[in-house]
């Protein structure tokens, strides 16, 4: 790849990054600090049935939430509420309904108590495909673009908060279908992901979503 464009987008990744940060800055202050404690009831009546208590759904469908960065699910739950006369940044039949009652210090207060709790890490599934999901996480995929998932999502999917989602350990089935929605256009909230979804087939996406699963 020539050096002109590895600088081209390392400076769309950093710009990127920085409206990144600039927006959860911005959700953070409008909400104040933090209370985890007074997320409790919307936990056990509302968050509780689809993600767990502890942030750990038992349904593959639904992620896990336990030790997410805060910004990064306050984002999303910003994003999945849709301004006065607008559509979502991030449409979803079942989160939309859930987000109309809640305040911007409510996000402010789950985003905290779900980031608190400890992960309950999944596992790989398929042993046959984890050499190609390693190739991927680890080096990308060179013909067809593809940057390696561990340059923003770190080595061992820990994330950077406020930038990129934590990863590791998450339900392959749920990190299979974010990336499937992103290819197909139907999530629409990264650009970023959108573009690198877009070139995988569905063999890459399986076997890079399983190896996820079993990143520590």
């Amino acid at each position: 790849m020539a050096p002109s464009t590895v600088l081209g987008r390392a400076l769309r990744m950093t710009a990127l990054a920085a409206g990144l940060l600039a927006a959860a800055g911005a959700h953070a202050q409008a909400a104040g600090k933090p209370d985890p404690a007074k997320a409790q009831k919307l936990v056990d009546e509302v968050c509780a049935a689809c993600h767990g208590a502890d942030g750990n759904s038992s349904a593959p469908a639904n992620p896990k939430l336990a030790a997410q960065h805060a910004d990064y699910l306050r984002k999303q739950l910003h994003d999945f509420k849709a301004p006065e006369g607008k559509a979502a940044a991030r449409p979803s039949a079942v989160m939309a309904g859930m987000v109309t009652i809640l305040s911007d210090d409510d996000m402010n207060n789950l985003a905290a108590y779900y980031s608190a709790q400890k992960l309950k890490p999944s596992t790989a599934r398929n042993k046959d495909t984890v050499a190609l999901g390693q190739q991927i996480y680890r080096g990308g995929i060179a013909a067809k673009n593809v940057p390696a998932c561990s340059g923003c999502h770190s080595p061992n999917g820990a994330g950077m908060p406020a930038e990129y989602p934590a990863l590791a350990g998450q339900f392959a089935d749920y990190t299979q279908d974010q990336l499937v929605q992103f290819r197909a256009g139907k999530r629409h909230n990264s650009p970023q992901m959108t573009a690198i979804a877009a070139r995988l087939s569905d063999v890459e996406i399986q076997a890079l979503s399983d190896y996820i699963a079993g990143l520590r």
